[in-house]
């Protein structure tokens, strides 16, 4: 129930070669129908309902059902920011944040039972660093609460030395694997998730992993993972695709390198039209601010301006509405959809709308 013993195998060494950079035991491994299934799964088996679940903010607005419709948890957004200026050199989470958070949580008679961080983020494409992680893991343990680290774009990273977009970052943060922390704590109350659909760009295929060193957790998680289980077919098929090691490798790498291609034409334009983004470090993400052409600082000015950019020159957005942040105005683009010919269209569209806008308004 836990995933096919060969195909777990094969996940720890793709895993390993590819992500981690450090062993992983398969038989730590879950396997499970997608990430949807397995961020359900986490939550039904540690959480019992009414408890919550701390994201920092903006976050990937399916959480709250991901984590909620079966185990009944809550999801708390933890605002750490409100101007986009604030985490240009990736998240702006601190200790504070969480002290300020289990206060309030603690004031409202629940229990914080877990923090999901989501690295490389959806939707800001930021990173934490290995420190922040490090800090992270040790205030959890200290106070006994779960942290989740999702990677589900772990191999989805920009190369931040491209010339368009290399003078956005001046801190040289790169990605390192939580299960580097995991594997120096051994503490069972540290989790990391992956699903194949974004790397690998076949979310159809439905294949989720949980890595835990609890093993109270694992053996719970294979008694309870049976309406949640891969077909055997579909572990075959990816499993010959994961032990492809020299396809595997090219493929990592060209992805990459076709990501950060798409991304530097977003921010070209993005840059030419001075409207405020975060530089991503990885995802499928770039994070902006249209704050500027709201009539109004509403969620309802939001969603009309969000559906006339969508009417009016064919371009969908996805609004920061349920994302849990405190400013108005901020949409998700997702650039990876579409071929660069299109993508560069698509750019074009965005800036009439906006030059269109900003000659109403004057």
């Amino acid at each position: 129930m836990l995933g096919a013993p060969d195909f777990r195998a094969a996940a720890a060494s793709f895993l390993e070669k590819h992500l981690t950079t450090c062993t992983l035991d398969p038989d730590q491994l879950g396997v499970s129908a997608g990430a949807t299934s397995v961020i359900e799964m986490t939550s039904f088996i540690l959480a019992d309902s009414g408890d919550v679940a701390v994201i920092p903010a903006p976050c990937y607005p399916v959480y709250k059902q991901d984590i909620g419709n079966m185990s009944g948890m809550e999801r708390y957004d933890l605002i750490t920011h409100h101007e986009l200026s604030e985490i240009k050199g990736g998240p702006s989470l601190s200790i504070a944040d969480l002290e300020r958070a289990q206060t309030e949580i603690k004031r409202a008679g629940k229990r914080f039972r877990m923090l999901i961080l989501t690295n490389p983020d959806n939707p800001t494409g930021g990173i934490y660093s290995h420190q922040q992680l490090l800090k992270c893991t040790n205030w959890c343990i200290d106070h006994g609460i779960h942290l989740v680290v999702n990677e589900i774009y772990g191999l989805s990273l920009i190369n931040t030395k491209h010339s368009v977009i290399r003078e956005d970052y001046t801190e040289d943060t790169v990605f390192c694997s939580f299960a580097n922390i995991m594997q120096a704590k051994q503490s069972d109350l540290l989790h990391l998730w992956y699903a194949f659909s974004k790397d690998l760009g076949i979310s159809g295929l439905r294949v989720g992993l949980v890595y835990s060193q609890n093993e109270a957790f694992i053996k719970a998680y294979g008694n309870v993972n049976l309406s949640h289980t891969v077909s055997n077919y579909t572990q075959w098929v990816l499993q010959l695709l994961m032990t492809d090691t020299d396809f595997m490798s090219s493929y990592v790498a060209n992805n990459c390198e076709r990501l950060t291609e798409s991304y530097a034409v977003v921010i070209r334009h993005l840059k030419e039209l001075r409207i405020p983004y975060v530089p991503a470090r990885g995802s499928l993400f770039t994070w902006l601010d249209l704050s500027e052409l709201l009539v109004e600082d509403t969620s309802a000015a939001e969603h009309d301006l969000w559906l006339d950019l969508y009417r009016s020159a064919g371009v969908l957005l996805t609004p920061g509405e349920g994302f849990g942040h405190s400013k108005k105005g901020l949409f998700r683009l997702v650039y990876p959809c579409v071929s660069k010919h299109d993508l560069g269209t698509a750019m074009d569209r965005l800036r009439g709308f906006v030059l269109r806008k900003r000659q109403g308004r004057s």
